[in-house]
């Protein structure tokens, strides 16, 4: 089959973006008094999940000096629910990917899966929370705000949810993932209330990333300001949120996915694939098929979010860490996350196919975008036939510009891209 060729392509995003992080950070830990939150000698937990976060180690470790400054004595606590193969040694090696270590950020790093049962909610959910961190004298959460890529409502991804699914390790995470046809958008929240309720928190810092993957917004918050705020965050986050330049798509391949990127491995907000019954979102793109061609390094194995494609390739699928995989799917209540779709031999395959089963269409007009995964979406490639639509129209040249002309796709020996 003759593939398409494929032209280099930039998005212009025009977008905020922090230029000192430790600065931000300082004056918004300053406008909410710290000193006057914790005291001498206090521990403090400081939450570190599993999400690929620009400038996560600066950030903790601003975070952990301040902490210090003030007296306390802070340690970092894994705060990613089932991630890592739900063990503490797992997480850990999954902070250390992120480049998060004790050097690095400037305190020790403890992890358990121990629990503890604070609370039950209306519905027969019970909050489950660290025991460890119960153990500390107050917590400190560190998030990012955007939207999440299960469901829809007025609190997502953020700090609430680190509380609820991330603090409650694998047995927390379970149960608020089992409970996901009461409604997401209303448990997560209440069980962030009764931790908020029932535990120090000393304050949270809500971060904002822009289409660059940069960290355009940060603030601090007092623990019950956590619901209105985090409330007004996300809708600047959707606004943040990159989005495919085209809404028609045959072809999309994503060079990579993992935990690192997002909880499902790519970002639904992106591919419009979600897996949870009703849910749509109306700016997502059309897609009629998805290639996935590996696994990120940083995410050790595990796939979960590769049932969401069409297609992948036997690179990716000998990579599957099954047990981590596994593990995590099902915490979530989800075995289709985990399904694995047919792989083919290599790269050239697995895009061939892709365009084949896409519909009748002469694989020169396949209407297909390659990206390296749904955070990275500033420099992607396009088939002719977008190209062609681009050159016809001004108003999308205004936000994409072609960087090189189209060119065949590149293969080496084994049928793989040059990436």
């Amino acid at each position: 089959m003759n593939l398409p060729k494929m032209a280099e392509a930039r998005q212009i995003f025009h977008q905020p973006e922090i230029s000192d992080i430790s600065a931000k950070i300082k004056s918004e830990l300053a406008k909410k008094n710290l000193g006057d939150r914790v005291k001498q000698g206090q521990r403090i937990a400081v939450t570190a999940g599993s999400r690929g976060i620009t400038d996560i180690s600066l950030i903790l470790k601003t975070v952990v000096a301040e902490l210090q400054a003030v007296g306390a004595e802070p340690f970092i606590i894994t705060a990613m629910g089932s991630h890592g193969g739900a063990t503490p040694e797992g997480q850990i090696e999954v902070l250390s990917s992120l480049g998060i270590s004790e050097e690095s950020v400037g305190a020790p790093i403890e992890a358990s899966m121990e629990v503890q049962m604070i609370g039950t909610l209306p519905d027969g959910v019970d909050v489950y929370l660290s025991r460890k961190v119960l153990e500390a004298d107050g917590i400190f959460v560190v998030g990012r705000v955007k939207p999440h890529t299960d469901f829809k409502g007025e609190i997502e991804s953020g700090l609430l949810k680190m509380l609820a699914i991330g603090l409650g390790n694998q047995k927390g995470a379970e149960m608020i993932h089992w409970h996901k046809y009461v409604g997401y958008h209303r448990i997560l929240p209440e069980a962030g209330r009764v931790i908020i309720e029932r535990t120090n928190i000393v304050m949270g810092l809500a971060l904002l990333e822009n289409a660059h993957h940069k960290t355009a917004e940060i603030h601090a918050l007092l623990p019950e300001e956590f619901y209105e705020q985090e409330k007004k965050l996300l809708e600047i986050a959707k606004n943040l949120l990159p989005r495919l330049p085209f809404r028609d798509i045959d072809v999309l391949v994503i060079e990579e996915i993992g935990k690192n990127i997002s909880g499902v491995g790519m970002d639904t907000n992106v591919t419009g694939k979600f897996w949870m019954p009703g849910e749509y979102d109306p700016r997502a793109a059309e897609i009629k098929k998805i290639v996935v061609l590996d696994l990120s390094e940083e995410t050790h194995g595990n796939a979960i979010g590769l049932g969401l494609a069409d297609l992948t390739t036997r690179r990716a699928f000998d990579k599957i860490d099954h047990h981590k995989t596994y593990v995590n799917c099902l915490t979530q209540g989800s075995g289709h996350t985990g399904k694995t779709p047919p792989y083919l031999a290599n790269d050239r395959d697995a895009i061939a196919t892709a365009i084949r089963i896409s519909g009748p269409i002469h694989p020169r007009k396949s209407r297909m975008i390659r990206i390296r995964n749904t955070q990275e979406l500033e420099t992607l490639y396009i088939s002719e036939a977008l190209v062609d639509e681009l050159l016809a129209c001004p108003t999308l040249q205004r936000r994409l510009v072609l960087i090189e002309e189209l060119r065949e796709i590149q293969f080496d020996v084994l049928g793989y891209m040059a990436r």
